[in-house]
């Protein structure tokens, strides 16, 4: 875990989980616009990925990345300023499953993209054989789609080339990783009335090619909470804040987080 403090007066602190198969080196631009904007900036690796010392593209249990975001969330306490998530895709999803398990105390929530369904299903031999292979060969390690330098990601051609060239991107990821996905997927639906009562922005990209839109906002409409707010960039591949227009979707994102500075979720303080 990382932690960098902004040179400006400071306003908040954002906490950013990336997504499947990166790592927070990826999100350099996005940290350096909120250092620039006044905001201290954490940020991990979660487990399987990047630096983080366990097994590359595994995880026993969808809770160590549960686990590994409440850290980050209580590290950045220590500022004691207001905190807000922002999630990227699996990030996105981790943070809601965090959220209904777990009694945090933040002031928001920005989801980019999340998780809660594939444009692709699984691969068919995995669908059928998913039950035994999690059993068996849990650490099976299985290509995924989404390689390094996908074009399905982002229309940018300078991420993608330094995608190519990354190391520490993932290609495989294990049978009990797809496992654990897929029922956090669902959990994260059989669980929405668990999800605390603050402020909430999805952004979602118009053009995704990797999480199903419409699963998104399925989601979202469930949601029953008061502040909300649905945002669709037409257009726009998966990773919206590495796309083209994306000082765009950064300023909207900046927008709704110093519009609820003084927000903040219904639960006690624990964390």
């Amino acid at each position: 875990m990382w932690a960098w403090e902004t040179k400006n007066v400071p306003k908040g602190v954002i906490v950013i989980v990336h997504g499947s198969g990166e790592h927070h080196g990826r999100y350099q631009w996005l940290r350096d616009q909120w250092l620039n904007a006044g905001f201290h900036v954490v940020m991990g690796d979660l487990p399987g990925h990047g630096k983080s010392p366990s097994k590359k593209g595994h995880i026993e249990s969808f809770n160590e990345y549960i686990n590994s975001i409440e850290f980050w969330v209580k590290d950045g306490k220590k500022f004691q300023l207001p905190l807000f998530l922002l999630g990227h895709s699996l990030g996105g999803l981790s943070i809601i499953r965090m959220l209904q398990e777990k009694r945090i105390h933040v002031q928001g929530v920005v989801l980019s993209s999340p998780c809660l369904g594939l444009t692709f299903p699984f691969p068919a031999l995995l669908k059928k054989t998913g039950y035994l292979l999690n059993e068996i060969a849990p650490e099976l390690l299985i290509p995924t789609k989404r390689s390094a330098g996908n074009k399905k990601a982002t229309r940018n051609e300078e991420v993608l080339k330094r995608d190519a060239e990354d190391p520490l991107m993932l290609t495989k990821i294990s049978a009990r990783w797809y496992w654990e996905l897929e029922t956090a997927m669902e959990e994260a639906f059989q669980n929405i009335d668990k999800f605390p009562d603050l402020p909430m922005l999805i952004l979602q990209a118009g053009d995704d090619k990797i999480v199903n839109k419409h699963s998104v906002k399925e989601w979202f409409d469930s949601l029953n909470i008061k502040n909300k707010t649905y945002k669709e960039w037409p257009g726009l591949y998966h990773e919206i804040f590495n796309e083209p227009e994306r000082k765009t979707v950064f300023q909207h994102a900046l927008t709704f987080i110093e519009n609820n500075m003084s927000s903040g979720g219904l639960f006690s303080e624990n964390t």
